[in-house]
């Protein structure tokens, strides 16, 4: 498992937090934990998408987290968004976009660097470029291709 964040830190989550302003200095990634803290009846926290999140539309109640102390573990890398579904509060700033960075901590992710050719073998070193090739290759060709 990885950190754990407290959203809003000692605040928690409510109205009249700036929330992208915690997150600017932060860095997530997948293992990393989110809590969501606040009172019970009074919040709630909606996982939604970039949509959602920009027009505040709150999804079913049945997705609802509501347990007061919601835990979500970030478990792929991207943009996640999060909303507070009571009514009005999305609206005046409770919500939260963030970007988890995968393990690495590339996102995207990039590919690791190409190996560095090994370089030939001492015998063929020594022996000239015509060593190189295969016996088929005619050697009077071979200043040809190289110049």
């Amino acid at each position: 498992m990885g950190k754990q964040f407290v959203v809003g830190d000692q605040n928690g989550w409510k109205v009249g937090f700036d929330y992208q302003a915690w997150a600017a200095d932060k860095t997530f990634r997948v293992g990393d934990a989110l809590v969501f803290n606040y009172r019970v009846g009074e919040h709630n926290v909606f996982k939604v998408n970039g949509t959602q999140f920009q027009s505040c539309a709150v999804p079913p109640q049945s997705e609802a987290l509501s347990s007061g102390s919601d835990s979500i573990v970030l478990a792929t890398p991207g943009k996640k968004w999060y909303i507070c579904g009571v009514s009005g509060h999305c609206n005046a700033g409770q919500k939260l976009v963030i970007n988890v960075l995968d393990n690495a901590g590339a996102w995207p992710p990039t590919l690791p660097p190409s190996p560095s050719p090994s370089p030939l073998p001492a015998p063929l070193r020594h022996r000239g470029l015509a060593a190189a090739f295969p016996s088929w290759v005619p050697r009077k060709l071979l200043p040809g291709i190289f110049h």
